[in-house]
């Protein structure tokens, strides 16, 4: 790997700064919310359980297992408190996937999706009860710290993109998680949208499509929305 120049160091130093900023903001989480496809009834979660449409139950991307959300359709004003116990969604702009049986208390059965507002309750031991808290205001780790090794590549082949993100925190923590669960190179594909930065995580580098397939084939149950991404046509 090539030394680092100065140009690198202050791109190191602004991701740093942006990621520091971001677990320093106190706001309550907003977005979209979808929900469980009849399908996974019955699938592993990220914690280990059985995923039961009649629980309430959801996945968020950072927020412990066990932690309890207040969730309301910012549309009807209807809450629901929910249990996380899963990883996701991994679709650009979603927050929070909660079960079938959540999203009937919410009224969007009907419209597949919900702008939402999340608010933690309980971040102990699940049981609830607590007062409603900011999503960001939850403990982070004193020591939570990650080192970087940034450079810019001409990747060829193919890969599996797992997910989008504008938030710097989500990028690093999930990035991370990706690399040491699955041992495979993770890329990072900054673009613009509209005026908005983006960052695309595409994980494993193969050399044919066929490879590419049997891999996404295998992370399929905990990432359904992951799909094959050909480098050469990303731009």
């Amino acid at each position: 790997m090539p030394a680092i120049n100065s140009s690198m160091k202050k791109s190191l130093i602004s991701l740093a700064f942006l990621f520091v900023a971001h677990l320093l903001s106190a706001q309550v989480q907003e977005g979209v919310a979808s929900f469980y496809a009849d399908k996974f009834e019955g699938r592993t979660t990220a914690n280990g359980e059985k995923y039961r449409h009649s629980k309430l139950t959801a996945a968020h991307k950072i927020l412990p297992f066990g932690t309890i959300v207040k969730v309301t359709n910012t549309n009807n004003n209807q809450s629901v408190e929910v249990r996380i116990n899963d990883r996701g969604p991994f679709v650009e702009g979603r927050v929070i996937d909660v079960s079938k049986s959540a999203a009937e208390k919410l009224g969007f059965i009907q419209q597949g999706l919900a702008n939402v507002k999340i608010e933690v309750v309980d971040t102990g031991d699940g049981k609830g009860g607590g007062s409603v808290q900011p999503i960001d205001n939850v403990r982070v780790e004193e020591r939570e710290l990650y080192h970087f090794e940034v450079e810019r590549s001409n990747v060829t082949g193919y890969g599996v993109q797992i997910g989008s993100y504008r938030e710097m925190v989500n990028l690093v923590r999930f990035a991370d998680n990706l690399k040491v669960s699955y041992q495979k190179k993770v890329i990072v594909q900054v673009k613009v949208l509209n005026g908005i930065k983006i960052y695309t995580i595409v994980l494993g580098v193969f050399p044919n499509r066929q490879k590419a397939d049997t891999f996404k084939s295998s992370i399929a149950s905990k990432y359904p929305d992951a799909f094959i991404v050909d480098f050469s046509t990303l731009k």
